[in-house]
């Protein structure tokens, strides 16, 4: 890659990255196509037993080998991922967000090794950390999302061999000092994760800002359409080997043609996030003025737990925030959610479709409490009009407000 396309913009990167011309184009004939086509494959066939022996020999990384080593349609998603976040040395794709965050985590740790996980994580994350990997003897502590360095830098064991991010959290949105916990892993010899789903690399590249492995929940925005399951860990030079030696071993992969829907998506990654990002905005304004709201839990406002971290180091936010309604209880919330006409009512998020959920922030905390004003609804605001979409809120609120009396 010459000076020139390192110093690409990220707009021009999503629209450049991974078309390699020898996945756009066939070998002796000029030109190429746009998109690197869906590769379907499982056998491989070679000339003959030396051509297949030497395959088996070397590298089986972007070669084709066997269908469960990928094909160009995966790699070509992995690389525009990958150019996505500097400092990068490659990324392993996998069926959802779930596979990805455990694949990243038992890379880097073994029986016995201690971790060090956000309190306000992803809840099938804690789910990993609780079961499955207390069952092979590694020991989880949470901590606050907001601690000072000093309060975790206390909590740091012997066998500490990595810290988990989540920034902001999926939920109540606090946003970390990255930054800071990263500086204190590198001088203690420790790995940092973060799921980087909320803001992804197009307003947070994580590596810039210290992080070794980087997760995506590709299912959400780098999708785009709430029709694919997917999930990527992009990672350092140090610590990619080790990524793609467990996904191998684990038997990791991902459907050429969920690749290929999740390449067309990254596509328009860019423009969708900057809709997302100017309507959920208007409508959080919006809710911070309403008599019922009782607070905007969005990154971008300042009444949000942590957000000096998002203004120094995020270049932009995105369509999911939640806002805590001021009294009431699960009925009154439900009328509010249940006469949504613009709304749905559903997991997940990052599509082009709104969604509303009641979330329960308190039931997923260890290490810190969740006290709030009333009950708290978490939207996803997708690329509707926001004048529809206040409206519909506000005749919400009219219901929240009836029912709660």
């Amino acid at each position: 890659m010459t000076k020139d396309r390192d110093d690409r913009k990220p707009l021009t990167r999503l629209a450049q990255a991974g078309r390699k011309p020898e996945w756009t184009g066939m070998p002796g004939q000029p030109g190429g196509i746009v998109n690197p086509p869906v590769w379907r494959a499982s056998t491989i066939l070679y000339d003959d037993v030396a051509h297949l022996r030497r395959a088996a020999s070397s590298s089986t990384h972007e070669r084709l080998f066997y269908g469960r080593k990928g094909t160009p349609t995966a790699w070509s998603l992995a690389d525009a991922l990958t150019e996505m976040e500097p400092g990068a040395e490659g990324t392993m794709l996998f069926p959802s967000g779930v596979a990805a965050i455990a694949c990243a985590l038992l890379s880097v740790l073994k029986p016995g090794d201690h971790l060090l996980m956000v309190d306000s994580a992803y809840d099938p994350t804690r789910n990993f950390c609780q079961q499955m990997l207390k069952s092979y003897g590694i020991e989880t502590t949470y901590y606050d999302p907001l601690a000072e360095i000093a309060s975790i830098r206390g909590l740091i064991h012997e066998n500490t061999r990595a810290i988990f991010l989540e920034s902001p959290g999926s939920l109540t949105f606090e946003v970390q000092d990255i930054p800071t916990i990263t500086a204190l892993a590198k001088e203690q010899g420790i790995a940092t994760l973060l799921d980087n789903t909320w803001a992804t690399p197009y307003f947070f590249p994580a590596m810039v800002h210290g992080i070794d492995i980087s997760i995506l929940a590709c299912t959400k925005y780098i999708v785009g359409h709430s029709d694919v399951m997917l999930g990527s860990v992009t990672a350092t030079p140090d610590l990619f080997p080790k990524i793609r030696q467990t996904a191998y071993l684990l038997g990791q992969m991902v459907s050429p043609d969920d690749a290929w829907l999740a390449s067309r998506g990254l596509r328009t990654l860019g423009v969708r996030l900057n809709h997302h990002q100017e309507s959920a905005l208007q409508i959080a304004h919006w809710l911070a003025a309403q008599p019922d709201v009782a607070r905007v839990l969005h990154p971008a406002l300042p009444s949000c737990p942590g957000h000096e971290h998002w203004q120094r180091d995020f270049s932009g936010s995105s369509g999911l925030f939640s806002f805590v309604l001021k009294g009431g209880d699960e009925k009154s919330r439900a009328a509010l959610i249940d006469g949504l006409a613009h709304f749905g009512i559903g997991y997940s998020w990052g599509g082009f479709e709104s969604l509303a959920l009641p979330v329960d922030p308190a039931r997923y905390r260890t290490a810190t409490s969740w006290q709030a004003e009333g009950p708290v609804v978490r939207l996803q605001i997708g690329l509707e009009d926001p004048a529809d979409l206040i409206a519909d809120l506000d005749a919400g609120l009219l219901r929240f407000r009836k029912m709660r009396g």
